[in-house]
Parts: C-alpha cells; sequence; structure tokens
C-alpha cells in the first residue's frame, strides 16, 4: 500500500529526521516519505512528515510558522549554543536579574530581527555547511538573516543556583521559517550582559501542526498492526492553513489538471503569490502561481496526479 498525506510525528530525542524518516518508511512499508524541516536530534516534538503525492508540499509546509518551548540558561555559553556543546565562555551571575529586566529584554527581540546563524548549523557559505567547517576547526564568515518573532515570552519564574551561579528560566516562542531558536538564546542573554545558551528546547508546533495532533513512531506502528493508521494520516488540503488557497469550478478543472499556462484573469483576478488549488470536491489540484518571465500569465508549479496512492 502507497499512502498519501501528511503525518505529524511526535519525534524523541536522540534520534535525527532522517532516522524518523526511516523509520516511518519501514513502519508504513513505502520509500515516497520527506519531512518538512530538521529538528536537531537532541530536540524533541512535531516533525511533519509528507508521503507520497504530499512529499510535493514540503518546501511550502517548512515555510509555515513555528512554536517552540524552550528554556535559556544564563552564565554559561557553548560551542553549539545549546547543552551539548563544550563550554566556551563564563560569566558568574553574582545577583539574580529581575523578571522585569528579563521581560523587558524578551520583549525588545520580537518583529523582524537579524540573526547570525550558529556555527554548528546547516547553513552554505561557499559550498560547505557551516558545521562542516566548525568540526575542522575553521571560522568562516556568516551572513546576517532575518527572522520573525511574533511573541518571545517567559513561562516560568527564574531560577537561581547560587553554586553555579547561573540562572534559568523557561520560554516559549513564536516564529516564523528560519528563526535559530538557539541564536535568540544566545542574543538575550547577550542584551542581559551575560553568555548564554539554550539550555532545553521542544517544539510545539510547525507547519499548521501542533504537538497534540503529533503521533509517536511506536503509535504508528501500532496502528498500522491494527489497521487504523489512516487515522494519522491528514489530508492535503491542511495546506489551507500554510498558503493561500482557492476552489475552482468543473470549466476549468481541465486546464489545471494538465498544467496549462493561463491568463491572469483566470481565477477571477490575479494572483500575487503561489495559490493552492482545488476543485469543488476538495481535492488539491495544483499550485499556481504568476509566471516568472511572462507578465500577465500563470504557471504552475506543482501538479498533483492520485492514481495509484491512497488519500488520507
Amino acid at each position: 500500500m502507497s499512502y498519501m498525506g501528511i503525518l505529524p510525528i511526535n519525534k524523541p530525542r536522540g534520534m535525527t529526521s532522517h532516522d524518523v524518516v526511516f523509520k516511518a518508511r519501514k513502519i508504513l512499508k513505502m520509500k515516497k516519505i520527506g519531512h518538512t524541516g530538521t529538528l536537531d536530534p537532541e530536540v524533541d516534538g512535531v516533525l511533519v512528515l509528507c508521503l507520497g503525492q504530499a512529499t510535493k508540499l514540503v518546501e511550502y509546509l517548512m515555510d509555515g510558522e513555528k512554536i517552540y518551548h524552550g528554556e535559556i540558561t544564563l552564565g554559561v555559553s557553548t560551542e553549539t549554543e545549546d547543552a551539548h556543546g563544550a563550554v566556551v565562555d563564563t560569566t558568574p551571575v553574582e545577583a539574580p536579574l529581575s523578571m522585569a529586566e528579563i521581560d523587558e529584554k524578551m520583549a525588545s527581540m520580537t518583529g523582524l530581527i537579524q540573526q547570525i546563524p550558529p556555527m554548528y548549523s546547516a547553513v552554505k557559505v561557499k559550498g560547505k555547511r557551516l558545521y562542516e567547517y566548525a568540526r575542522a576547526g575553521e571560522e568562516v564568515e556568516r551572513p546576517v538573516r532575518e527572522a520573525q518573532i511574533h511573541s518571545f515570552v517567559r513561562t516560568s519564574e527564574p531560577v537561581y543556583d547560587a553554586a553555579a551561579k547561573t540562572q534559568s528560566w523557561s520560554f516559549d516562542v513564536h516564529c516564523g521559517k528560519g528563526t535559530y531558536v538557539r541564536t535568540l538564546a544566545v542574543d538575550l542573554g547577550e542584551k542581559l550582559g551575560f553568555p548564554a545558551h539554550m539550555s532545553d528546547l521542544r517544539r510545539l508546533a510547525t507547519s499548521g501542526f501542533n504537538i497534540e495532533e503529533a503521533v509517536t513512531l511506536e503509535e504508528l506502528a501500532e496502528a498500522v498492526e491494527a489497521g487504523t493508521e489512516l487515522e494519522h494520516i491528514y489530508p492535503m488540503d491542511r495546506i489551507k492553513a500554510s498558503m493561500p488557497h482557492l476552489v475552482v469550478g468543473a470549466d476549468k478543472v481541465f486546464n489545471i489538471e494538465h498544467g496549462q499556462v493561463v491568463p491572469d484573469d483566470f481565477f477571477g483576478e490575479p494572483l500575487k503569490e503561489l495559490t493552492a488549488i482545488f476543485n469543488e470536491a476538495g481535492t488539491l489540484l495544483a499550485i499556481y502561481g504568476p509566471h516568472p518571465s511572462k507578465p500577465n500569465l500563470l504557471k504552475s508549479a506543482k501538479g498533483f496526479h492520485y492514481e495509484e496512492e491512497v488519500n488520507a
């Protein structure tokens, strides 16, 4: 059997995103599975998998909003900006910072901010991943990137460790694509005057799915055994949460199904961005957008065909 749809997995710690895809392929006995954005091995939470035809949605689901729950520790910074790297700097927190000061600095980091990706990240510079340079002990200039932070709030009272002279607290962050939460923690520490690192992290939501909708690999395997796995595989119309969409009448379906270039008034009004096109039965037919080189025309970016797959 070959499945089609979107499968949110509750990834455990200690597994890479590729490990999860590999395991899901074995459980579902199918090869065509992709994920919508890497989750670090020591971070748990929502990892969204796309099955069959839905793998064509990966690049669009990756652009969705994300929500994380984490912890920052003030007084110590690490090579990897999280709890698993070698310590590179310490500055004792001689007296605990007030909640008001912490909250003020966190609030100042919302909106469109600039980040420098950590050396231990997959960003490419001159054809190599930054983590490759880091592992080789090489320094390289890192590109400045923009990140959208919708909210960044403290969710616990700060805990002061008088022996270690550190201070820690939990936080929630709601952010756009490409945000490095590790770097957010480090930059917050800098604003507060101390080295810092992200000491814990869990992804609560991504690509339009939340942790309550996610299933563990063990639960998925049990569902396959019981024949109830389709209960955990969501239809492709969930893309509606991540991008603009519209429904076309039967008179336009042939053009769309055959990926034809159409005039920009074909859907009633010009499309300003990539848009998911559905038929009246709710089936995703294609993703259309402005033609890259021909004004006043619209072009198909992705088409979908369903002959051999089991729709969720």
